[in-house]
């Protein structure tokens, strides 16, 4: 099974510099230009997480 795919998995939620939001595996490195924002929780959590906190999906340097 992919590991962003596991509902049993925990994930975390990465943002980046243009506060764009993306689930990511908690035992993987977060990549280069992302920061982990919440969890690690279930996957389900962290889909719940980012449909609550990004709603705009424009990237910030469209909205200033």
């Amino acid at each position: 099974m992919n590991p962003f795919d596991d509902p049993d998995g925990e994930f975390l939620v990465l943002v980046n510099d243009e506060e764009q939001h993306s689930i990511w595996p908690s035992f993987a490195e977060v990549p280069s230009g992302w920061t982990a924002r919440f969890g690690p929780d279930l996957r389900a959590a962290c889909l719940a997480y980012v449909a609550a906190h990004w709603t705009d999906l424009r990237p910030r340097s469209l909205t200033r």
